[in-house]
């Protein structure tokens, strides 16, 4: 196991979410001490977790997530995985780690580029920045505060489990979410399944570009 300091809860707060849908769920917000990234993470404690319970590491995307952008997949990422967890167990781990990592100016300065015809790692690349600058060594701290220390991870995303077994934690399965395609997505989410091996289904992708 790495040799990573110990976080410890800070507060636990319930809150009841609300959705756009009318989707509904009381959940607990958990935030923490001693995080290596100083990053104000929070934890989303969703049912009861029960032994194995259901995770997703969630990285911040106000675009998406807040304003509804068609242009990612994170915010019906994020609505369908609190109603997965609560069904479940679990816990949705929301990471301030927006655009992957590079801020959210870097990322609309990525954006502007995706609008002259690259995708968004060749974006990044012209920007100088990484295609993925994400570190998850923050949330294997939220996990072990929790008294997490096997799971089974809701993501296509292999890099997320490859991370947190790497820091320790036992990642039994990895839950593929759903797809959530738009007209303005599709080049996004296909770069994601060619350049990060990401699990989505690249022929309906295919089709849906050139239909």
């Amino acid at each position: 196991m790495p040799d990573t300091p110990a976080a410890t809860p800070r507060a636990r707060v319930r809150v009841p979410l609300r959705f756009g849908d009318g989707y509904s769920v009381d959940a607990e917000l958990v935030t923490f001490h001693g995080l290596v990234d100083g990053q104000e993470h929070v934890a989303v404690v969703l049912g009861d977790p029960g032994p194995v319970p259901l995770v997703r590491l969630h990285s911040e995307c106000l675009t998406g997530d807040v304003f509804g952008s068609a242009r990612c997949d994170c915010g019906p990422q994020l609505r369908e995985a609190v109603e997965r967890i609560a069904d479940r167990g679990g816990v949705l781990l929301y990471l301030r780690q927006e655009g992957r990592g590079i801020g959210l100016y870097n990322k609309l300065d990525a954006y502007a580029l995706q609008d002259q015809g690259l995708d968004t790692y060749e974006a990044n690349a012209a920007l100088g920045l990484p295609e993925d600058d994400r570190d998850y060594t923050a949330a294997a701290q939220m996990l072990r505060a929790l008294g997490i220390s096997g799971l089974d991870l809701l993501s296509n995303n292999p890099d997320k489990a490859g991370q947190l077994r790497a820091l320790g934690i036992d990642v039994l399965d990895r839950v593929p979410t759903g797809v959530f395609t738009t007209e303005h997505n599709v080049r996004y989410l296909r770069a994601k399944v060619l350049q990060t091996q990401h699990t989505l289904p690249l022929a309906s992708l295919t089709e849906l570009s050139v239909g």
